[in-house]
């Protein structure tokens, strides 16, 4: 038995009816490299079955406490049946990627089940009409409860799931795995309320922490090297308000070179800032073509993973945020990717300034009954519908193999995101990077976004701005650059005058020729 952190319980408390609150991703497989060539879903249970050894995460349920006066529990789930949280489906025909987003779309808008292990993985075939998928291929949608993982210690869990090579011979070593028996609701509600009497000393001793990054922090605002405008000047937008229950899904996919390339427009830049900038020229066209495009930039959240590498095979979340403004009030790909770089090289610092990891722990010691009873609140009373936003979207980015992994033999070849979302809080994004590829796929209500399709167009055409900006900005300097090395041209040679062979002096002093 394990108690949840502060960040994981407050994840379980905001989870409502319309807001589920789990994360996942799409996976597409190319079976042609498993044995005999293809896979059958029973091949993928028994794969599944014979490494759940390797993630803590897949077989412990939470348990809450009576009344909410403390943060639940994980327990190792002694009912855990694999056959209920992997299921099966096909597409219909013609199997395109547009019936893959909406499918996605509807079992990532239902709530998972809290009272089992908070995970299911949905094996899809029929997507034999989508560009860049082998025929035959099929994909797995995850989802997780956001308290159990974070983006970090998702990739963990997606390593535990596959291989490095298409081999699929089973593991020899026994499962220690032991089921454990619910702990008893009397004995937590008397533990939870004699930790909540020792819960202001423990919140001093991390304030206490906390005051060395909070005065460097003060110094930084005087000095005007950080300052609060990504939340003050948050505009309020459709991507802020109450959630319907309803989803809507989609990606674009790139190239690992391209947005190295992007990274040129601005000394410095980071893949990350590539992403943020990429994404705040889709808000752009996307509310600029509604006609509702803010005079101020719109603002993300990005999360930062504070997990150090003995907390690597570790869940829960081990996560710090900084807010960034996207530069969606400038036009120019180019001053938009200068602009954000700016931005979040002010954030991190304020981030490292504060102390990402001690503000990660102060969010530990939330009070567990406060929590559950302000998101209720603000679900049931939609003061997200009143309220002034801080972001408008969420920007994380997940950095995944750089070679191939396979799953019960067949190869991956794509891997795509899926982000939950909150009330003010309708859109979010999620960048994965495997192999040679860089995917933005983006989660949003349905009453943010209606048409999908156009927001994807959207993504796409900032992409290509960017693209466009450094074909000009490499033309500009290899133009500078041909200035520079051009030879000069020599200097006409002067004439010379014939020596004379007698002169005379002149009444001024002069010489002069006489012929």
């Amino acid at each position: 038995m394990e108690q949840m952190q502060g960040l994981d319980a407050a994840f379980v408390a905001l989870e409502q009816p319309n807001a589920p609150v789990h994360i996942g991703s799409i996976i597409v497989y190319d079976p042609s490299t498993a044995p005999d060539g293809f896979v059958r879903f029973k091949d993928i249970l028994g794969f599944i079955e014979n490494r759940l050894q390797l993630s803590k995460t897949l077989r412990q349920k939470m348990v809450k406490v009576p009344f909410g006066v403390d943060y639940p529990y994980w327990v190792q789930d002694a009912d855990f049946d694999l056959e209920y949280h992997v299921r099966h489906v096909a597409l219909p025909k013609p199997g395109d990627w547009r019936q893959l987003c909406i499918l996605a779309s509807r079992i990532f808008a239902r709530p998972l089940d809290l009272t089992r292990p908070p995970w299911e993985i949905t094996v899809i075939e029929g997507l034999d009409n989508i560009p860049g998928f082998p025929k035959g291929s099929y994909a797995m949608l995850s989802k997780v409860h956001h308290s159990a993982i974070d983006g970090v210690s998702g990739v963990d869990l997606m390593m535990a799931t596959h291989t490095l090579t298409p081999d699929v011979t089973p593991l020899a070593t026994p499962d220690p795995w032991r089921p454990e028996a619910n702990p008893s609701q009397v004995e937590t509600f008397i533990r939870g309320s004699l930790k909540s009497m020792t819960l202001p000393w423990r919140q001093l001793n991390a304030t206490r922490k906390l005051m060395p990054g909070m005065f460097r922090a003060a110094k930084g605002f005087l000095k005007r090297d950080f300052d609060a405008k990504a939340i003050l000047q948050t505009p309020k937008t459709r991507f802020n308000g109450s959630l319907s229950p309803h989803r809507m899904y989609g990606a674009e996919s790139f190239k690992f070179g391209d947005i190295k390339a992007i990274r040129s427009l601005a000394d410095g830049a980071k893949l990350n800032d590539v992403m943020l900038s990429i994404t705040g020229g889709a808000m752009r066209l996307y509310l600029q073509g509604k006609e509702e495009l803010p005079n101020s930039s719109v603002t993300a959240m990005a999360p930062i993973s504070v997990r150090d590498e003995s907390e690597k095979n570790a869940m829960g979340n081990q996560v710090a945020a900084m807010f960034v403004p996207l530069g969606s009030h400038i036009d120019n790909a180019h001053e938009r990717m200068k602009y954000v770089l700016e931005e979040t090289t002010k954030a991190k610092g304020l981030t490292d300034a504060l102390g990402a990891r001690q503000t990660a722990e102060m969010a530990k010691l939330a009070p567990a009954f406060a929590m559950n009873v302000g998101a209720d609140l603000f679900y049931r009373f939609k003061l997200a519908d009143v309220s002034k936003p801080f972001m408008n979207t969420v920007v994380t980015n997940v950095p995944g193999p750089r070679i191939p992994i396979y799953s019960a033999g067949a190869k991956v070849v794509g891997v795509f995101g899926m982000m939950c979302l909150t009330d003010n809080m309708r859109l979010g994004h999620i960048v994965h990077s495997y192999m040679d590829d860089v995917t933005l796929s983006f989660t949003a209500c349905r009453e943010a976004i209606p048409d999908p399709d156009f927001y994807g167009e959207c993504i796409r055409k900032s992409f290509e701005d960017h693209m466009q900006a450094v074909k000009v900005s490499e033309t500009r300097r290899a133009a500078q650059a041909t200035t520079k090395t051009a030879p000069a041209k020599k200097p006409a040679p002067k004439k010379t005058k014939a020596k004379p062979t007698t002169t005379e002096k002149s009444v001024t002093g002069s010489s002069k020729t006489i012929n």
